[in-house]
């Protein structure tokens, strides 16, 4: 579990010392879209792991920094590389994306990944998507199947809006012109990120408490709130894909979810839907944000399931446990 300490060493590194490359990739779909790598790109052969990752909404490609950065990470992440998607205008920072900009639909950028697989000719790739992005990269998987080794998806839903359709008026009213974060919008991030851990345990956890802290501060900060109300408003405009993964979905899926995530009940509707042969879930007790709160069992069972899939096959397991199903 990840202590204070930790935390501001990762978000020093995030900010500083990450060693990553910026990349501009021209797609067919969705215009262009910005992918930061970490690790080389050249000369990656058949049983080098390429990690595909997309960002939830009311975050950037640096969610995923704390968690490769993460000491249960090192050997896996010294193996292999990362391709980080940054969703247009979500990057920290960012500025207005144009008036008469389209932004894409979950389907969309989708499919444009594999136009990012192309640019750095990287024949297969496993994903690593959480929430919003765990969304687009089960879509990719449908469309591009021989794309993709195997998915690792994090809080993932294939439902259309549910639970979140009680603040959907409300965030479909978040003013253009306000300047910095509605404080409805914040609220519905919040739980849709961290779930009941807000009400139930924020008072005797003190370094959770600090982790929700830290994602407010980047929340009113660092994120343009005009740019993520287009990342919203496509999320909850989303398609039900349920109806397709059992006959679309031909590759091994690990979905990932807490048991006081927001998205626990969408996740089991989920893993239903699909084709039991293909799919495995991984629950969590105690938790709200897997990705954040426990990266040390997530990244055991990153291992295990890539070692399914014949990749990092060398590196020895560093503790027992075993995928619940």
């Amino acid at each position: 579990m990840c202590d204070a300490k930790l935390l501001e060493d990762v978000e020093t590194r995030v900010t500083y010392d990450v060693d990553e490359k910026r990349h501009e990739v021209k797609t067919e779909r969705c215009g262009t879209i910005t992918v930061f790598t970490m690790g080389s790109t050249k000369g990656i052969t058949d049983n080098t792991p390429v990690f595909l990752t997309v960002h939830d909404m009311g975050s950037s490609h640096t969610e995923f920094h704390s968690f490769t950065e993460h000491p249960s990470m090192a050997r896996i992440k010294s193996r292999s590389v990362f391709l980080h998607v940054e969703i247009p205008g979500q990057e920290y920072d960012a500025g207005d994306l144009p008036p008469d900009c389209v932004f894409p639909s979950m389907q969309e950028l989708g499919e444009d990944m594999v136009n990012i697989l192309e640019y750095f000719r990287v024949k297969c790739v496993v994903t690593l998507g959480e929430g919003a992005g765990a969304n687009i990269l089960a879509r990719f998987a449908m469309a591009f199947p021989d794309r993709v080794l195997g998915n690792i998806l994090i809080h993932c839903t294939s439902t259309v809006a549910g639970i979140m359709e009680y603040f959907n008026d409300k965030i479909m009213n978040w003013k253009l012109q306000t300047v910095g974060m509605h404080p409805t919008a914040e609220q519905y991030l919040l739980f849709h990120k961290f779930g009941s851990l807000i009400e139930q345990e924020i008072e005797k956890a003190e370094n959770k408490e600090k982790v929700i802290k830290s994602y407010i501060k980047k929340l009113q900060s660092r994120i343009n709130p005009r740019n993520l109300r287009l990342y919203v408003e496509a999320f909850l405009a989303r398609t039900d894909i349920s109806g397709i993964l059992k006959d679309k979905m031909k590759v091994d899926t690990l979905l990932v979810t807490g048991s006081k995530s927001s998205h626990l009940h969408t996740v089991h509707t989920m893993h239903e839907a699909m084709d039991p042969r293909h799919t495995t879930l991984l629950k969590v007790d105690g938790v709200g944000d897997v990705l954040l709160e426990v990266p040390d069992i997530l990244a055991h069972n990153l291992l295990l399931f890539c070692q399914g899939l014949g990749l990092l096959s060398t590196l020895p397991m560093s503790r027992q446990s075993s995928l619940s199903s």
